[in-house]
């Protein structure tokens, strides 16, 4: 019973920092490829995405999950729902899925965060290592039927997360609780 007990808790260790990896992915930008592709040019942009998410997320207090700028806006969690569903779009499109919708009734919100950084770690790790040829495949097909090239994933979900995650930048400033100061967003980095 002790030796199940042990196992049983290195597995649960070994689950837990497994998954503390994901998250943390986006501390810092990952390094530059080596070369410019059609694909790590793209994961580089949804890499900037992931970094932005992670300090715009980083300390978020639950006032600012709940800060809503106006009525009629979306608060801060609501617009976090919103980035999450755009990242599984992302990701399921690089995986040659459909996307059918993401269920966020009953997360946290960490495990929302875990979620968005976990689709955007995963599409950039599949279009680092695409052609122009696999790009070609990544549409983004809706359960309505409705599919749109690889074209209208750049300018539509990713550059649309981006822009939610301005929002968050300045909404959580307006709420009193700004990011993190002492990061470059320019060299993707924490100054010291």
């Amino acid at each position: 019973m002790k030796s199940f007990l042990l196992i049983l808790a290195i597995f649960i260790g070994n689950q837990v920092f497994a998954q503390g990896d994901s998250t943390d992915y986006y501390y810092q930008i990952p390094d530059c490829p080596d070369s410019y592709t059609e694909g790590t040019v793209a994961a580089r942009v949804v890499d900037g995405l992931g970094f932005r998410y992670y300090w715009g997320t980083e300390g978020l207090t639950a006032s600012d999950l709940a800060y809503r700028p106006s009525e009629g806006a979306r608060n801060i969690e609501e617009t976090i729902d919103h980035i999450v569903s755009l990242t599984q779009i992302l990701a399921n499109a690089v995986q040659e899925k459909p996307f059918a919708g993401v269920e966020l009734e009953g997360m946290t919100f960490e495990q929302k965060r875990e979620l968005a950084l976990e689709n955007i770690h995963v599409a950039s790790d599949i279009l680092k290592n695409s052609t122009a040829e696999d790009l070609a495949k990544f549409d983004m097909i809706f359960a309505s039927g409705a599919e749109f090239p690889f074209w209208n994933l750049l300018n539509g979900p990713i550059a649309d997360a981006i822009n939610h995650v301005g929002q968050i930048i300045t909404l959580r400033r307006t709420n009193g609780n700004p990011i993190y100061q002492n990061i470059s967003v320019l060299q993707g980095r924490v100054r010291d």
